[in-house]
């Protein structure tokens, strides 16, 4: 699989993009290692690793649903197995 498409429970709208679904493509170590740059912690890696991932600005992703979120994380989980 190279990539999965989430259909959000609840779409979002930031700096002029909305998403009522987002697809996530599979991750390479150069995904990790440039959210490991940008990122000051935890939470914000995994953000920005996310948002290159699903090729949106971060701000979507700031924005999601927790519920919407934990089935991004499950996908990327999901990638890993």
């Amino acid at each position: 699989m190279e990539s999965v498409t989430v259909t959000l429970q609840h779409p979002v709208e930031a700096r002029g993009q909305s998403a009522d679904r987002l697809t996530m493509r599979r991750p390479k170590v150069r995904d990790l290692l440039s959210a490991e740059r940008q990122g000051k912690g935890d939470a914000e890696r995994e953000i920005v690793l996310f948002a290159s991932l699903c090729e949106v600005d971060p701000k979507i992703i700031e924005e999601l649903d927790l519920a919407d979120y934990g089935v991004l994380q499950e996908t990327y989980r999901g990638f890993l197995s």
